[in-house]
């Protein structure tokens, strides 16, 4: 199975691959729209660090938005999002002013916690999950501890909805919708949980191209 690695200049790649690799798989990293559509993937991988906005107008530049859109969308490729990755299907995006998302989920990326909140920013640190609804790759991990670093969150209806954990009061911590997948936190840095995730993944990946 082609599982691409998507490198759009700030995301923690390296340490994603070497997961995926832990788990069985092998993975492709591609840095634009071009290597993406040449690779033709079976599942796609995004991670990502930092200011969403950013994300969003490197993907732009690198022609990956496009191509993103016509596997996933179009042709219903698994996509798993971490973190950034994550926040990137949201339809609106607020951190640093205002930026449209892939709008692959109907919701918006905001602020964690309110402003004048006694609760510091980034959110960093390992935290429970509480599964919801029929998410198949976070099957067994109720419960599970991961690690987050983040200062936003996706807000979207509860359809949507996987998994929910809490930082002074709840927040999303893992979306789907059909084949497209995300987490806020980060599995490659989550030791068993993340890797039994991972796994999870792609093998829900590998049936779903049967």
């Amino acid at each position: 199975m082609k599982l691409a690695l998507v490198d759009y200049g700030i995301g923690n790649v390296m340490s994603v691959a070497n997961a995926l690799h832990r788990v069985g798989a092998d993975t492709e990293v591609v840095r634009d729209g071009d290597a993406l559509t040449a690779l033709n993937p079976d599942c796609i991988v995004m991670p990502g660090v930092g200011a969403v906005g950013e994300a969003l107008s490197l993907l732009r530049e690198r022609g990956l938005d496009e191509a993103l859109n016509r596997f996933v969308i179009d042709q219903s490729v698994s996509y798993l999002g971490i973190c950034v990755g994550m926040q990137v299907m949201a339809s609106v995006c607020e951190e640093f002013g205002e930026h449209r998302g892939l709008g692959w989920i109907p919701g918006k990326v905001t602020r964690l916690v309110p402003e004048g909140s006694p609760l510091r920013l980034p959110h960093v640190g390992w935290n429970t999950i509480s599964v919801a609804g029929e998410a198949d790759f976070l099957a067994g991990l109720d419960g599970e501890h991961f690690y987050f670093v983040h200062s936003y969150g996706v807000e979207c209806p509860g359809e949507f909805v996987a998994a929910r954990s809490e930082y002074g009061q709840p927040f999303i911590a893992a979306v789907q919708h059909g084949h497209m997948k995300g987490v806020q936190f980060h599995p490659e840095k989550s030791s068993r949980a993340g890797e039994a995730l991972l796994r999870g993944f792609v093998e829900s990946a590998a049936l779903a191209r049967v």
